[in-house]
């Protein structure tokens, strides 16, 4: 679907983005991911035929971005950062003034205008002047332009900026909806969002890929394993006896004590390194010690610790470590014992 060879954009003397080589395939939808200033918009600007490149190429559904540019950009639908709205402007008639630049026919545009109407839940606000509209909704408005024209690539930067918590869960739901009928490029540099909305990521720093693949992948091949947050509560064993039995489970690496997930009284929390997915055998070990289990999932901070490593390693394993209260050591195997001779 979308293909980056050897990408490169400069302002002058300053290298923007580049090199840059990545695939994408039908269907997808994929994270860009990256601190403020690491190229994401100039990368998604080449996508969308807002830059042209300085060198490389790009082709989507391999029609190349420079050679036929307008080509390209009946494929594309795109959402920049400040969404492209005229406050004046009544969203349907933004819509049709939209649908009308793209060429569509006037029947087309009705016919499409209920349905990216539904699919953003926008129906209830087409009569509304785009100015007195909340910021979610300009956002689900901006979306809606950016697919009226059924386009095989949808190019979203940070849609979900500036959302309160509910616009969020409905802006990720949105986002997830639009894979498979279209492709999804989406960049953002909140971690939560990217993972649980996209099937891929692109890690982005200084303008380059550092780093391509699921988050778990990226954690298996970064943390060397997996890293499973645990919480329990404290009975007849203590603290010395949980962690002896988390350390024993075979594939654990590490086990460090963490501030409590939840609160409570006598609720401990741990945070295990294992070089492969031990959450059945932790649940076996400590049922069978007969503890309480709170809550054993794998841990939230694996794509963080991943994103510190890729970003930022130095500061971000300093700060990684900061969060942690105390390293338990795996425990030795006792000692064999060796019977006296009469």
């Amino acid at each position: 679907m979308i293909e980056i060879h050897e990408l490169h954009k400069y302002y002058g003397d300053r290298r923007a983005i580049g090199p840059v080589t990545a695939r994408i395939e039908k269907g997808e939808i994929v994270g860009l991911l990256g601190l403020n200033g690491a190229g994401k918009t100039t990368t998604l600007r080449v996508l969308a035929c807002d830059l042209l490149p300085t060198s490389g190429t790009v082709r989507v559904d391999g029609v190349d971005v420079v050679e036929q540019p307008e080509k390209v950009k009946q494929r594309i639908g795109y959402l920049p950062d400040v969404p492209p709205l005229y406050g004046e402007m009544r969203v349907r008639e933004y819509l049709a003034f939209a649908g009308k630049l793209r060429g569509m026919s006037r029947a087309d545009i009705d016919r499409r205008i209920a349905e990216v109407a539904e699919l953003t839940e926008t129906g209830g606000v087409l009569d509304d002047l785009i100015a007195s509209l909340s910021h979610g909704y300009r956002q689900r408005v901006g979306i809606a332009q950016a697919i009226l024209h059924r386009p095989a690539l949808v190019v979203l930067d940070e849609p979900i900026s500036g959302l309160d918590p509910v616009q969020i869960v409905e802006m990720r739901d949105l986002v997830r909806s639009l894979g498979g009928e279209h492709t999804v490029v989406v960049s953002s540099h909140i971690l939560s969002e990217i993972s649980e909305t996209c099937d891929r990521i692109l890690v982005i720093r200084d303008g380059q890929i550092v780093a391509s693949g699921t988050e778990a992948e990226l954690s298996e091949r970064l943390l060397s394993g997996m890293r499973v947050d645990v919480s329990l509560r404290l009975g007849d064993l203590e603290r010395a006896g949980i962690e002896a039995v988390l350390g024993g489970v075979d594939g654990v690496q590490e086990v460090e004590e963490i501030d409590p997930l939840e609160p409570g009284k006598g609720v401990v929390s741990y945070s295990v390194q294992a070089s492969k997915d031990v959450r059945d055998a932790l649940c076996r070990a400590l049922v069978q010690a007969d503890v309480g289990i709170l809550q054993l999932a794998r841990s939230k901070h694996e794509l963080e610790s991943v994103f510190l490593q890729l970003s930022a390693p130095v500061e971000g394993l300093k700060r990684a470590k900061r969060k942690r209260r105390r390293r338990v050591p795996k425990p030795e195997p006792a000692p064999a014992q060796v019977e006296e001779q009469p």
